[in-house]
């Protein structure tokens, strides 16, 4: 059985664009999705985020934050989720946990959203997270802004766009730019889905018309899964045109998964 997946930082609660974000959603069908950015969504008892649970056809998993905005797992019937768990006090905003009843036996997905600012907070984020959710002690899938730069890819002219105190956000402390925090994932078992399954830009923000002056063109969204999945995964893409340039400042990116 092919599950479609969708990962997707619908910026800030998504207000007054929900309806857009609600078109894409029920325009790709995905069977499971990782959002991030849920400003507002825990309040009145989950209201909005059980509204577009609601009106795309799916049962949501909604993480709270902390310090920073929350962030979910939804999955779409006849698929139900059978364990939940939520990542606060070590992540800046937030990781929903889901254990997903596949046909082919327990899925768990973790709808991630890794530290902004520091690249060395990004990369405890990570290295704790990759520890936790090994993806060799269950089949696993990681996935969502993860705010950082891949290895093996030259970043250069990815950053010399950006001012000083944003280049910042991506560089270690030699000046080069700032991979660990995937690169933990990946030392961990992780695979980077694009590598194997992408196709044409891998570029997820910014969009035409949604904001996103914070960023030059960069991947900051990902799909990592261990290599169960990896060897099946197709069709990898980043979502563009339509809705997607305005109702956020990142793109959705989707993958078909074995």
């Amino acid at each position: 059985m092919t599950l479609r997946f969708m990962t997707w930082n619908i910026k800030t609660g998504g207000k007054g664009r929900l309806d857009a974000i609600a078109t894409v959603i029920r325009r790709e069908r995905p069977d499971l999705l990782a959002l991030q950015e849920l400003r507002g969504f825990e309040r009145d008892d989950g209201r909005v985020m059980s509204e577009l649970a609601d009106t795309v056809g799916m049962m949501p998993h909604l993480a709270r934050s902390f310090l920073g905005q929350p962030v979910a797992v939804l999955v779409r019937p006849p698929l139900r989720i059978t364990g939940r768990a939520v990542v606060r006090f070590r992540l800046h905003h937030a990781a929903a946990v889901a254990t997903v009843a596949t046909p082919d036996g327990p899925l768990r997905v973790v709808s991630a959203h890794l530290n902004p600012f520091s690249p060395y907070r990004r990369m405890r984020e990570a290295v704790w997270l990759a520890a936790r959710y090994r993806p060799d002690e269950m089949p696993t899938i990681v996935a969502g802004d993860l705010n950082g730069l891949d290895p093996g890819t030259d970043h250069t002219a990815t950053l010399a766009p950006q001012p000083g105190f944003l280049r910042a956000r991506h560089l270690a402390a030699d000046g080069t730019a700032d991979t660990r925090a995937l690169a933990a994932f990946l030392d961990a078992g992780y695979a980077d889905l694009w590598k194997v399954a992408g196709s044409g830009s891998p570029l997820t923000v910014p969009t035409t018309r949604g904001g996103g002056r914070e960023f030059s063109r960069m991947r900051l969204d990902y799909v990592l899964a261990g290599p169960g999945i990896a060897a099946g995964a197709t069709g990898m893409t980043v979502i563009r045109g339509d809705e997607t340039e305005f109702a956020s400042d990142h793109y959705p990116v989707r993958v078909d998964l074995p």
